[in-house]
């Protein structure tokens, strides 16, 4: 779908910019099943496919008329985005039964879907209840933001990714934006949060994850190989996404994304990730397949 990026520290603005981008507008010719989306400016020549994945599901949760908050999704990147055209999310509306609703939901540009995603949605529900345990790892606070990871680099990807901080992402083994990691494991850990506090809204706060979930999920694949973003004619695209969101989480508060690819093969690689709360609760369940395309030699 789109070459994933690599944000930093977010800025009350950008986190303001973030909002925006998941403020959906009502379809103008009044059908309460369609909505237009909003791509802010970006360098990139793809829309990030994090924000598409986010627009979809609150296109979907505004037809949701009962309290029920997602607890899946599943999506298919099926074109690249065009950053310079409005995206048109249409949504269907599969199933309302007495504890579950379904959606569909289909990005389009130009009439044709650039992603296909469903969802479901679950009426509040009390049963058994355990999860793993998140790992011991550094506070966030000890870690350096994308600001300072970037001061002294002279780099044209580090101007870009400076200017793409909707989202703070601190890495544990630190990051693969301008070089590769020290050890080639398939694993890591990613402290991530918006800034600017959001409101109490938990179909939002799902959204803001469901975003932000894209960005760095693919990154034990590059890590194993030793391979950094800034590997001149590296590709790198998602393909499907699926998120299960077990309990609420705040997404303006620090978050634990524990990610690790069990293989990689056929120019493609498979990651999986859990998001904790930062009391070690589990939030949600991440995984994603995605093309990886190495420059010819």
């Amino acid at each position: 779908m789109t070459t994933t990026g690599a944000p930093g520290q977010a800025e009350p603005a950008a986190t303001g910019g973030l909002l925006e981008i998941l403020d959906l507008t009502p379809d103008p010719g009044g059908d309460p099943n369609r909505f237009l989306g909003h791509t802010p400016p970006s360098p990139l020549p793809r829309v990030f496919g994090g924000q598409v994945l986010g627009q979809a599901l609150m296109a979907a949760t505004r037809t949701i008329d009962l309290p029920r908050p997602v607890h899946s999704l599943h999506g298919y990147f099926l074109r690249p985005g065009d950053p310079l055209r409005p995206i048109s999310f249409a949504v269907e509306r599969l199933r309302d039964g007495r504890s579950f609703s379904a959606r569909r939901t289909h990005a389009l540009q130009s009439g044709r879907p650039i992603l296909s995603m469903m969802a479901s949605f679950q009426a509040p529900a009390i049963g058994v209840d355990h999860h793993v345990d998140m790992p011991p790892v550094p506070e966030p606070e000890t870690l350096p933001s994308l600001a300072e990871v970037l001061a002294n680099e002279d780099h044209p990807m580090a101007e870009r990714w400076l200017r793409q901080r909707l989202v703070d992402l601190r890495h544990v083994e630190g990051p693969l934006y301008l070089r590769p990691g020290s050890e080639q494991v398939a694993e890591q850990a990613v402290w991530l949060r918006c800034l600017s506090p959001l409101t109490d809204d938990p179909a939002l706060h799902a959204a803001v994850l469901a975003y932000a979930s894209d960005f760095s999920v693919l990154e034990p694949v590059l890590r194993r190989h030793g391979l950094s973003w800034s590997l001149p004619g590296m590709r790198v695209a998602s393909l499907d996404h699926a998120m299960w969101w077990h309990r609420q989480a705040r997404a303006d508060e620090w978050l634990l994304y524990v990610q690790r690819s069990p293989s990689a093969s056929g120019a493609r690689g498979l990651a999986f990730g859990e998001i904790f709360t930062r009391d070690g609760a589990l939030a949600c369940s991440v995984a994603q397949e995605g093309m990886l395309r190495l420059p010819h030699p």
